[in-house]
């Protein structure tokens, strides 16, 4: 089969388009997948550029989002049948061979959900990381409830374009930062109530005003660096505030959290794949069964900006390091 293989660190051009051995059933609830799309992520270009969590296996196939059809499944797997169309988040963490960037994947049957049938395959690609990213980040870590206030920072990017949808089903006063008016245009479309052009007005004075000083509830920092610090001050007394991102300490500090009672919470959807965590992964799965259902009942998009085909990597991982993608990003595995 065809494949994208890294077999080292480096920039983008370290992918490389190769045919390698189609992979196979070992175990009983393996399902082999003919995949149509693979999603791309900020982890994706991160993992290139500095190296995987599996530096001892190598070669390298990125990718964890993908899209497809069934071929085959194990001996032992009850819940799918050859020509299901599914959607799943697993392997392209750096394990030898297991990831999406190829035109075929063995997945276990406990990580898969059944495709969104109003998507197509390179959306449905683009969908399950940041699907779970946010809806752990705002239900498990942050507990956001009905008519709870929220600030959502990148509200046009991959994470933040669900994590406006996701808040909005729940019942939430949505507020987002983006870059431009055309981002700020689809964060309304997406459902947010308030669009703030951090570029143009600091936030947290935004922020301020629009909640007669105390605050929001909620803040969902998808960006990281300064602006997690700087959203400390947006956050009402004993409020949440979720990152995904590591803060660095060379940036600020938490004093200003501590005096405000914040509570403070990390959010990596990779987790329970790193630990293998099996309860954890189902938990996961089932992220992904609901949110198809609110896909094709109308209530929930995935804004897929641009597609590449699976030879043109190199210029899909450019394109996201640009920082300026909206949406999501998809390879098309023909």
């Amino acid at each position: 089969m065809k494949a994208i293989v890294m077999t080292q660190a480096g920039n983008p051009e370290v992918l490389q388009l190769q045919e390698i051995p189609q992979p196979k059933i070992k175990n009983p609830t393996d399902v082999l997948i003919q995949l149509k799309a693979a999603g791309i992520n900020p982890i994706d270009t991160k993992l290139r550029a500095r190296g995987t969590f599996y530096p001892d296996e190598s070669p390298a196939i990125l990718g964890c989002d993908g899209a497809g059809i069934i071929v085959a499944i194990g001996e032992g797997v009850t819940k799918f049948q050859p020509g299901e169309e599914v959607y799943f988040c697993a392997g392209g963490l750096g394990k030898s061979y297991q990831g999406t960037y190829a035109e075929y994947a063995v997945v276990s049957e406990h990580l898969l959900a059944l495709k969104p049938k109003t998507l197509s395959f390179a959306e449905a690609a683009a969908a399950p990381l940041v699907l779970i990213t946010a809806w752990e980040s705002l239900s498990d870590r942050a507990q956001l409830s009905k008519n709870q206030t929220v600030l959502i920072h990148g509200g046009a990017g991959g994470v933040g374009h669900v994590a406006i949808q996701l808040a909005k089903l729940k019942g939430a006063q949505v507020y987002t930062t983006v870059s431009s008016p055309d981002k700020g245009r689809l964060a309304r479309q997406l459902g947010a109530d308030e669009v703030i052009l951090y570029r143009q007005n600091d936030f947290v004075t935004s922020i301020l005003s629009l909640t007669q000083g105390e605050g929001v509830d909620v803040a969902f920092d998808t960006i990281g660096g300064q602006v997690f610090y700087d959203t400390i001050a947006a956050v009402k007394i004993y409020g949440d505030l979720v990152t995904i991102l590591e803060p660095n300490p060379a940036l600020g500090n938490l004093k200003k959290a501590r005096q405000r009672n914040l509570r403070i919470s990390l959010e990596l959807m990779l987790t329970p794949a790193l630990e293998n965590l099996l309860p954890a992964q189902k938990y996961q799965t089932e992220i992904l069964k609901q949110c198809a259902t609110w896909i094709d009942e109308g209530k929930l998009s995935i804004h897929l900006s641009q597609t590449y085909p699976l030879s043109a990597v190199v210029r899909a991982h450019q394109q996201l390091e640009t920082g300026s993608t909206t949406g999501k990003i998809a390879l098309i595995i023909d």
